[in-house]
């Protein structure tokens, strides 16, 4: 476990998940406007803590799990307003739960040692594919939690809208999938000199854009009549991500071209 209370870094990420806690349990009960103040409050401090990164590394700190994951606590809140502003998904206190279980393992998991960027990573490409899968990677953990909502109150009359909230959020995250495996695939020509390589993480990134092309199908086919596999295709879907994330830089034995980003 890394603990980072001797510096700035670390505690503008602890008290940002302070703020996303508190948060959680004001939306949860009834203090909901000291509970979206501090939702904002934490979102405020994760992008000062991001910007102090960039600032402190010298590049788009996009490079290794600590940066991603302190890149992933800072999208929830802008997701949730767009969300429930623009597709009618609503914002609740899970949202603000899932902003303190992102920033976990970048205050206490991983270890935040400014790390020198890699030729490999030194492309303008870079940060547009990272950022690509980044805003994905978000918006598909909330059509998770949307379909875990419909498993919960399937035969409800909230079942229904929680089914319309998973495909809207999929609808939002599969372009973004897409564009992040296009760009990976052109940079992947220019620094390996092929566009696929049989890389690891490049499988389960397709994996799981398959995966969501078959829920697009499935749900085409038979509309609302199987919400239940629906949400269970997302969830599969949601799996493979969390694969793709973590599986080139801990399962060590199957390292493959992408191991420079622990």
């Amino acid at each position: 476990m890394h603990l980072k209370f001797d510096t700035i870094q670390g505690w503008l990420i602890y008290v940002a998940m302070l703020s996303f806690l508190l948060a959680f349990a004001g939306l949860l009960g009834k203090s909901k406007k000291p509970g979206r103040a501090l939702y904002a409050v934490g979102f405020v401090l994760s992008v000062v803590a991001f910007v102090y990164r960039w600032y402190h590394v010298g590049h788009v700190p996009l490079q290794n799990l600590f940066e991603v994951f302190l890149c992933l606590g800072m999208l929830i809140y802008p997701l949730s307003i767009f969300g429930e502003r623009f597709l009618g998904v609503r914002a609740g206190a899970i949202d603000a739960l899932i902003g303190f279980i992102i920033l976990f393992p970048a205050g206490f998991v991983f270890n935040a040692e400014p790390q020198r960027l890699p030729p490999a990573l030194q492309s303008w490409l870079f940060a547009p594919h990272v950022a690509a899968y980044m805003l994905a990677y978000v918006v598909m953990a909330k059509a998770s939690i949307q379909a875990v909502g419909q498993l919960l109150y399937q035969g409800q009359g909230e079942g229904g809208g929680y089914e319309l909230g998973t495909y809207r959020m999929v609808c939002l995250g599969f372009p973004l999938l897409s564009l992040g495996l296009i760009l990976g695939s052109w940079w992947g020509k220019i620094a390996w000199g092929d566009y696929w390589n049989w890389d690891p993480k490049e499988l389960w990134s397709l994996v799981s854009w398959l995966v969501y092309l078959g829920y697009f199908h499935f749900r085409y086919i038979f509309g609302k009549k199987r919400p239940r596999i629906n949400s269970l295709i997302v969830l599969g879907g949601f799996l493979a991500i969390i694969i793709t994330l973590l599986w080139a830089n801990l399962a060590r034995v199957f390292a493959g071209l992408h191991s420079y980003v622990s």
